[in-house]
């Protein structure tokens, strides 16, 4: 299994963001400590403060702020924000399946029992846990 890029920045932004709770940052800062371009970044701050993980902020002083408490914001509901909607394997597909195993297979029912626990798993975990004692990290995306 591989995540994607959206999915890495959006866990990369939240952390950010938890690790500098009380304060509005801003993408530009997100961009430059999670080494991603301010383009793609847009995307998934956007999506993030739809699914309300973070809240942003207009304005000249504006930026973007975690939209709840990091304790919260569970890890698997991130992670199925941004790769729900991409069919796991060509079975995972619908009407775009061409397997000519489909009918008889049982790799499919196995992969739907592992992907579930994968996201049960990460339902164990929140963006708190991620940061809370995590100095290493902390020195990496503390703004001063």
């Amino acid at each position: 299994m591989r995540l994607t890029t959206r999915t890495n920045l959006a866990m990369r932004t939240l952390m950010f963001c938890a690790v500098n709770a009380g304060r509005v940052v801003r993408k530009a800062e997100v961009a430059a400590a999670c080494n991603a371009s301010e383009n793609h970044l847009a995307q998934v701050i956007h999506l993030l403060a739809q699914k309300g993980f973070l809240r942003t902020v207009r304005g000249r002083s504006g930026g973007l702020m975690l939209g709840r408490a990091a304790e919260e914001i569970r890890v698997g509901d991130v992670f199925r924000t941004f790769e729900s909607g991409l069919p796991f394997t060509e079975c995972f597909a619908g009407g775009e399946n061409s397997c000519p195993l489909v009918a008889c297979c049982r790799l499919k029912c196995a992969l739907a029992e592992a992907v579930e626990a994968f996201y049960r798993s990460l339902d164990g975990h929140s963006v708190a846990d991620m940061v809370v004692g995590n100095c290493e990290l902390e020195g990496l995306l503390k703004v001063a």
